[in-house]
């Protein structure tokens, strides 16, 4: 790495307190000034939490989303990341801009729960182009430039379907597997360099989509994890932000739970 993106990024000492029920202490930050992130998915729900708490580090934060909304510090960006196009323009405005040195990818589309035999071949590629295409298309498209200036840490979101899979969700777990398998061989591909890619698969989290299901399904996903409890928006973030970080030199294509130790392997 260059000494600019060698010192940016270092953990230091500090701390905020939380309860372990809505939140994870906070007992180190990250100094990401002179950094630029993109995470795609950013303006809601997971990807919000990332961007911002990306932005709160230091970093210069881009939020590509098909529906972008404005949030205080965070550059909004009308992104589809099915479109080669869209993606490839948005890419080289982020580059012209200052580069990218972080890219979080957190877009994604679970479809409609319903059995095999009931998911229409539109739908079926729909999850699957947003979901698992989309990361590809995002890396195409950034990975080169990261290997020009030597540097990048790279981030992909994956649901706990892609490991345990979900019936009525074929479509979903197809595509978190994909991810997952995608990110191994991405990392694989980047070990001799400076980059490192890595993979979080998350359950449970208390997100608005979680809280839309009904309280009976909710309370059911909440049995389900050993800590009997949801992981919050905050746990998620400050995972990825370690992920981004110097500190995360020895992990590439690696995959990290976030289940509440509900993950069984």
């Amino acid at each position: 790495m260059t000494d600019a993106a060698s010192t940016a990024g270092k953990p230091v000492t500090g701390s905020t307190p939380g309860a372990v029920t809505s939140a994870a202490p906070r007992s180190v930050s990250y100094d990401f000034s002179g950094r630029r992130a993109v995470v795609t998915g950013g303006a809601r729900g997971l990807g919000r939490g990332v961007a911002e708490r990306l932005r709160d580090a230091g970093a210069v934060v881009e939020a590509w989303d098909v529906d972008p909304v404005a949030v205080d510090g965070i550059v909004p960006v009308a992104v589809d990341v099915t479109s080669s196009h869209q993606v490839a323009a948005a890419a080289a405005r982020a580059v012209a801009a200052g580069g990218i040195d972080m890219l979080v990818l957190a877009a994604g589309y679970g479809g409609t729960r319903k059995s095999v035999d009931a998911v229409s071949e539109s739908e079926w590629r729909q999850v699957i182009d947003v979901t698992l295409t989309g990361v590809f298309q995002v890396c195409r498209a950034v990975v080169p430039h990261m290997c020009r200036i030597g540097r990048g840490r790279i981030v992909t979101v994956a649901s706990l379907a892609a490991k345990e899979g979900r019936a009525g969700l074929a479509a979903f777990s197809a595509a978190s597997a994909g991810i997952v398998a995608f990110t191994k061989a991405l990392g694989k591909e980047l070990g001799d360099t400076p980059l490192r890619a890595n993979c979080v698969v998350w359950a449970a989290v208390d997100t608005e989509f979680l809280r839309a299901m009904p309280p009976a399904a909710v309370e059911a996903v909440v049995q389900r994890s050993p800590m009997k409890r949801l992981g919050t928006i905050a746990e998620f973030a400050e995972l990825v932000a370690w992920l981004c970080s110097d500190a995360c030199s020895y992990n590439s294509g690696a995959v990290f739970d976030l289940s509440g130790g509900q993950a069984s392997y």
